[in-house]
C-alpha cells in the first residue's frame, strides 16, 4: 500500500481519524517523545504479529524516528500477509519539523 506523508498523517490524527498506529521505536525513543501510537520496537514486531493478526486487512500506519525502520516493518508485515500497511515517510523527525 501507498506510504504515507507527515503532512498527512498530522491533518488525519487532528480530524481524530480512527486508523492502527504503530511506533516502532526502542521504549526509550518513544518515552522521550511520542505521537500516541502503540508501542512495539522493530525487534519485538516478529513475537506480537499473533496479537496484530485480527487487524490483518485494516489500515495501519507506522513510523519511527526517520523511516528506515518503519520501512523495514511494513515490508516484514507485507511478508506476513497484511494488506494495508503505510509507512509515514520522513519519521517523526519530519512530523516534528512541521510544527517549527
Amino acid at each position: 500500500m501507498e506510504d504515507i506523508t507527515v503532512n498527512e498523517l498530522k491533518e488525519r490524527l487532528e480530524q481524530g481519524e480512527k486508523f492502527h498506529f504503530i511506533d516502532v521505536r526502542e521504549e526509550w525513543e518513544y518515552e522521550e517523545d511520542n505521537l500516541g501510537a502503540d508501542n512495539i520496537p522493530l525487534g519485538e514486531l516478529a513475537h506480537q504479529l499473533d496479537q496484530l493478526e485480527k487487524i490483518k486487512d485494516e489500515e495501519i500506519v507506522i513510523h519511527c524516528r526517520s523511516g528506515a525502520r518503519s520501512g523495514n516493518a511494513k515490508k516484514f508485515m507485507e511478508t506476513k500477509g497484511f494488506t494495508q500497511v503505510r509507512n509515514v515517510l520522513g519519521g517523526i523527525l519530519a512530523f516534528r519539523a512541521l510544527a517549527e
